[in-house]
């Protein structure tokens, strides 16, 4: 399948015959089951899986799914919409051949992301896969652009062995110390060396801020394949730390208090293999396109955050002057900006400038929080929208009149202010199209009660081991 078409009943010319040696080569090497893995709504990755044998199938005919896990929380309760959160229907997994891949961190199994499709072989308007590939693909129509997009995963490392429920982190030593990265060596080289088999590059990994926490940054690739990433790494992070005795989550508050873990997305825009970020006239380089899509970015922020910070947890995390992002403000390398320009190394800015976005975290679901980037920033290219006056140091300084001169003013501090923004955002919600607007909003109400009531303290452990 084409990185932009959608799978079909029956599968594209040669799909089932590709699927049949595959799945016999995975045999030969030991390969019994396959893992079919989406993202709900709420964030929570879900999956399905088949024998090795069973590939050719579920490429021809797909593999049966409800449709009612566009509407789980978290919690595994259920919510509905008009059309959606009802034990009727039913709908079919394709599994996409381009990403499949053997599991060096699970023995015996391999993965794939799949797209969900109705009975009647078209587009569930609820699959978020889906979604963003339609996405990349009007953006490519009608305004010429490819994009690279690269999320960064933070996780916090603990011991499986602590009390149920509890986390005790798995290191002793400092943020970015060497006595950490020793610590768990054994544990992280074992991670490269999975990652490196599955085919991932990783630019770095190192022990971060937080009590346990690493972070890992993988190579940027089309949005769709970066979502896919996203999903993968997590997979094996998560895999290969049971094998060494270590539990992990990804969750934005691992603890009500400190540093939580983010999901900061990188995304640049290209147009005739021409990075827009870097030698144009604009402010920094930025061409004037860039500069469009930058703006319509940061206009949507507040609406934004109910996709990229999903959550209660998130808001735990989303605090000034603690790395976030949590101001509508824009600066070159600033790392308290919401959105961060990154420039990258002279002599090598054409391939490495880009847009950090830094309000996300990795409750939220890649696929719905990349597609509706892409959508805001696409609104600021059609209107051509222009950044207001940047900001450098902590937002958090400047003075009320200095603040409103320059758009800046706080992001949601809560995920009922950003549902709030998020309702009344029409260019998003057309974006995302009635079903999956519908259910982005009946999710994040449904989250805002299950928590109704408790304290940080409750928050965070509600959702310490969900994501």
């Amino acid at each position: 399948m084409t990185p932009l078409a959608d799978p079909v009943t029956g599968g594209h010319p040669g799909d089932v015959e590709r699927a049949t040696a595959l799945g016999g080569e995975l045999s030969g090497r030991g390969v019994h089951g396959i893992v079919l893995a989406y993202v709900d709504t709420a964030g929570v990755g879900r999956v399905k899986s088949i024998p090795t044998a069973g590939l050719a199938s579920a490429v021809a005919r797909g593999v049966g799914m409800s449709p009612v896990f566009d509407t789980f929380l978290a919690d595994d309760r259920i919510v509905t919409t008009d059309v959606l959160g009802s034990p009727d229907g039913d709908l079919r997994l394709y599994p996409d051949l381009d990403r499949l891949v053997a599991l060096a961190g699970q023995p015996g199994w391999a993965w794939a992301p799949v797209d969900r499709v109705t009975q009647d072989g078209g587009r569930h308007p609820g699959c978020s896969r889906t979604f963003l590939r339609r996405v990349v693909a009007d953006a490519a129509d009608a305004h010429g652009l490819a994009f690279k997009a690269a999320i960064e995963i933070e996780w916090a490392v603990g011991l499986d062995s602590a009390p149920p429920g509890e986390f005790v982190p798995a290191t002793t030593g400092p943020a970015y110390s060497a006595t950490r990265q020793v610590e768990l060596s054994a544990y992280t080289a074992d991670l490269l060396a999975a990652c490196a088999a599955q085919g991932v590059d990783v630019d770095q990994i190192h022990p971060e801020y937080a009590p346990g926490q690493f972070e890992i940054s993988v190579g940027a690739l089309d949005p769709v394949a970066a979502a896919d990433r996203s999903v993968l790494v997590r997979q094996t992070i998560r895999a290969v730390a049971l094998r060494h005795g270590l539990r992990v989550s990804f969750s934005p508050a691992v603890v009500a208090e400190g540093v939580g873990n983010g999901g900061h997305v990188h995304l640049s825009a290209w147009r005739d293999g021409v990075n827009l970020h870097a030698g144009g006239a604009r402010r920094h380089g930025m061409t004037a396109d860039a500069e469009a899509f930058a703006a319509g970015v940061l206009a949507r922020l507040p609406a934004l955050t109910a996709v990229t910070a999903p959550s209660p947890a998130s808001y735990l995390r989303l605090k000034p002057s603690q790395w976030a992002g949590v101001f509508t403000a824009w600066g070159l390398e600033t790392r308290e900006c919401a959105l961060r320009l990154v420039r990258g190394t002279a002599g090598h800015r054409a391939a490495q400038a880009n847009l950090e976005v830094k309000p996300v975290d990795l409750a939220a679901n890649p696929y719905l929080a990349l597609g509706c980037l892409i959508a805001a920033g696409l609104d600021g290219l059609a209107a051509g929208a222009v950044l207001p006056a940047e900001t450098d140091g902590d937002p958090v300084r400047l003075g009320a009149a200095e603040a409103a001169a320059r758009g800046v003013r706080r992001l949601p501090a809560s995920l009922a202010e950003a549902v709030a923004a998020f309702r009344a955002d029409e260019v998003l919600r057309a974006a995302l199209g009635p079903v999956l607007a519908d259910a982005v909003s009946a999710v994040r109400q449904g989250e805002i009660d299950a928590v109704d009531g408790f304290d940080d303290e409750r928050v965070a452990a509600a959702y310490r081991w969900t994501y």
